[in-house]
């Protein structure tokens, strides 16, 4: 049997946006929802597979693999690396003229294991499957990174459907005979000398889907609904450095574990602040007579703003340690430190002739006698 074309469901072309795909699978559903057509299979059929369509095509992932191996790529344990690994086996084999005999232990050795893809016996394994994961970014900003905080983000993702409890069967009806595969639980992936079968991606290798499909999933067990999710961003997050929440991902197949969602932080620079590790580092402008006779200023940290003290004949470009006041301590792992690289600026206003004689004076050496190449 051939794959279904879940663009044509859809009514897309292949290269319609994700905005594109939703617009056109809400417009359908609302044609041919079993609450609209009560008692009408064909509408009933035509909601389930708009269900799988859009399950599929808005999903980056699950799409990439649909369109480069249709149905066979979204099947449960599928491994895209070693099917390509087969087709370019499979082409060099057609364009050498010639057919190979061989047994299984040998496309093991093939292949590296790809004959444990491709199933043999009458029935692949129908139990539990794990949801896939969900990889999602966020904007965060940078003192926020630093101290740690809570906030909630609303996503779209495959729940277990609450009217069918995630069986996908609509209540009181009885298991029926997978039509894509016949009740075999495999599909024919190759002809000729190797008979290579998959699991079915429609009954995931069961050979039957679970009776009448629910109304409310069109037999899927899922169903997609915006879901807002409390999350937990820990001091000293960083850019990159994905942040995992457990069971957060698409629900699971058969009664499975959910999968996790993975949110990968984009930290936005700070005017004044730039971080190394758990350690800050700001510069801080002294006036000329700050730096000369040592002062206590002011000075913001991540805590709220400290007095530190400005050592008398302070240079420019000095740095300054204040303990603890860099990233927020968490867990086991302690707080950064501050530092502080003071910058002596001299003033803009005209200064009088005499006042500048004498602080050249002060110096007493050539500021510059170390300057050699």
């Amino acid at each position: 049997m051939a794959d279904r074309d879940y663009y044509q469901i859809l009514g897309v072309q292949r290269g319609a946006s994700h905005e594109d795909i939703r617009k056109a699978y809400r417009k359908l559903a609302r044609k041919y929802h079993p609450d609209i057509n009560p008692g009408n299979k064909d509408a009933e059929n035509k909601f389930k597979d708009l269900s799988v369509a859009y399950d599929v095509l808005s999903d980056e992932k699950k799409r990439k693999l649909y369109d480069e191996f249709g149905e066979a790529g979204l099947a449960a344990g599928f491994d895209a690396d070693k099917a390509r690994s087969y087709q370019q086996w499979r082409q060099q084999s057609e364009r050498a003229g010639g057919a190979y005999e061989f047994n299984m232990d040998d496309l093991g050795d093939l292949f590296g294991g790809l004959g444990g893809m491709f199933r043999q016996g009458p029935r692949a394994q129908s139990g539990p499957t794990r949801g896939q994961d969900i990889e999602s970014s966020m904007e965060i900003d940078f003192l926020d990174a630093v101290r740690g905080f809570q906030t909630s983000i609303t996503l779209r993702r495959p729940v277990s459907c609450e009217v069918c409890q995630g069986t996908g069967a609509k209540s009181g009806t009885k298991p029926r005979t997978c039509p894509e595969c016949h009740g075999s639980g495999t599909k024919s992936v190759a002809q000729g000398p190797m008979q290579l079968r998959q699991s079915c991606p429609r009954c995931q290798g069961s050979g039957q889907l679970p009776g009448d499909p629910c109304a409310a999933c069109g037999g899927t067990g899922r169903v997609l609904r915006p879901d807002t999710i409390r999350v937990n961003i820990p001091p000293g997050a960083d850019s990159g450095k994905r942040i995992r929440l457990r069971g957060k991902g698409e629900a699971g197949v058969r009664g499975g574990p959910a999968g996790d969602l993975y949110i990968t932080p984009r930290i936005q620079p700070h005017p004044i602040l730039t971080r190394s590790g758990r350690d800050l580092t700001m510069e801080l402008p002294v006036t000329v007579g700050e730096a000369v006779r040592g002062a206590n200023v002011d000075v913001p940290t991540p805590d709220g703003t400290i007095k530190v003290k400005v050592p008398a004949g302070a240079q420019s470009g000095q740095r300054l340690r204040i303990k603890g006041k860099g990233v927020a301590a968490y867990g086991q792992t302690p707080a950064g430190d501050l530092y502080l690289r003071l910058m002596v600026r001299v003033p803009t206003e005209k200064i009088a002739h005499d006042v500048i004689e004498k602080i050249d004076q002060a110096y007493g050496e050539d500021v510059r006698k170390d300057v050699r190449l």
